[in-house]
């Protein structure tokens, strides 16, 4: 699917990941300027529901231009496991927050993709 089927979810994402990269440039300005912020930086192994090479694509751009975060590495799919990406994440250490927030990315990227149904059917609840 194209980002014209779904044209309103396409600028929704596009609001959200301009928020990501504005809230994600205060915090690595702040911890620059602040010793009181510590890094706990954190690499977490992401299984995607992304299917597509366009959807993973931009699930790994989303992810390398908010600041703080960056892919440092993709796993193809196999029959048996989905496509994998390696993100670094430099002010989290807690997993589970860092997953909760890109399942959260990935559930907006493929209800712009695929609409609202499909992405709770693909395991989302946008």
């Amino acid at each position: 699917m194209s980002a014209l089927t779904h044209p309103i979810a396409t600028i929704a994402y596009a609001a959200f990941i301009f928020r990501e990269v504005v809230l994600g440039s205060a915090r690595v300005a702040r911890t620059a300027f602040s010793s009181a912020h510590p890094l706990t930086p954190a690499i977490v192994e992401f299984p995607l529901r992304c299917s597509t090479d366009a959807e993973v694509t931009v699930m790994a751009s989303s992810i390398t231009i908010t600041p703080g975060t960056l892919v440092v590495g993709i796993a193809s799919a196999t029959e048996t496991e989905p496509p994998t990406l390696f993100v670094h994440s430099v002010f989290d250490d807690d997993r589970d927050s860092i997953l909760a927030g890109l399942h959260d990315m990935e559930t907006r990227l493929l209800t712009m993709t695929r609409g609202r149904a499909a992405a709770r059917a693909a395991g989302g609840t946008p």
